[in-house]
């Protein structure tokens, strides 16, 4: 039931290390601590949040907006003008006689 050797060999991920991360890179994050430190309280969990405030790893508000708008934007105008110029085509073929004739 594990992997069955699905790997290929390798591991499917890697595992970055937690020194990376550090809060005092980080504006906001480093404000909220000094907030929690003024009232005498410490969020030991603040240190996973950063990973969201690296642009390399994240992207920029900009960017992951762009992503959000257009992902998925080529297929589906292709399919937009796929389903046109197949209606035009049907159109064509086989013309409708609806509305000509009887009264």
């Amino acid at each position: 039931m594990g992997g069955g050797g699905h790997g290929h060999g390798h591991d499917p991920y890697t595992i970055p290390d937690y020194k990376i991360y550090k809060v005092e890179e980080v504006p906001q994050l480093l404000a909220t601590k000094k907030a929690l430190a003024a009232q005498g309280l410490k969020d030991p969990w603040l240190r996973n949040e950063v990973w969201r405030y690296n642009p390399k790893e994240f992207g920029t508000h900009a960017s992951r907006l762009h992503t959000l708008v257009f992902r998925g934007f080529k297929v589906g105008f292709g399919a937009f003008v796929l389903t046109i110029v197949g209606t035009a085509i049907y159109d064509k073929v086989f013309p409708s006689d609806h509305g000509h004739g009887h009264h």
